[in-house]
């Protein structure tokens, strides 16, 4: 049976605080198989035999809506999906050499032009950006909360929501489930 990864955003951040093993029982309640979490930070690995993942996710937003009572957006990926963005290397190996984070941001759908345009303005000395499909590459070269990309809303200029992990943890994701 495929595997599938899911990132949700707002997970144990903002007050919400949900028990990885609520997580993994309302994943079960949908019939997906062998659910587990990963570090504990809104990353769940399953099994699923769905096609069409865009609708699955619409399903698990609305069972945890349901039950946790606040929205809580998701982001499926297929391994495949999962070894394209870990191998993806968007930035030169010296200026990632001498960043202090590299996060992927993922999305529901890819940027419009005018989207990517606007989240490439926010480029600097500090923080540089790559679009790849429906993911967003951040490197920073400064700790991120000193970042002058933090502060700013990006989910609200570019009215999508994002949820971002750093790419040690897709990494990491990659080597312990799909072993490349």
């Amino acid at each position: 049976m495929p595997r599938v990864f899911a990132f949700l955003r707002a997970i144990n951040v903002g007050g919400h605080a949900v028990k990885m093993d609520e997580l993994c029982e309302q994943f079960a309640h949908l019939g997906l198989k062998k659910v587990e979490t990963f570090i504990a930070s809104g990353n769940l690995v399953f099994e699923s035999t769905a096609k069409a993942l865009a609708q699955l996710e619409k399903k698990i937003e609305a069972r945890l809506l349901k039950s946790f009572g606040y929205e809580i957006r998701t982001f499926l990926r297929t391994e495949a999906d999962l070894v394209s963005i870990a191998q993806h290397k968007p930035f030169q190996v010296s200026a990632t050499k001498t960043a202090t984070a590299l996060n992927i941001g993922f999305v529901a759908d890819p940027l419009t032009a005018a989207s990517q345009k606007l989240l490439l303005s926010f480029k600097s000395e500090v923080d540089d950006f790559h679009v790849n499909g429906r993911e967003i590459y951040w490197l920073c070269q400064i700790r991120q909360s000193e970042s002058p990309f933090f502060r700013v809303p990006i989910e609200k200029k570019l009215n999508l929501a994002i949820t971002f992990r750093n790419a040690n943890t897709i990494n990491r994701l990659v080597a312990k489930y799909i072993g490349h």
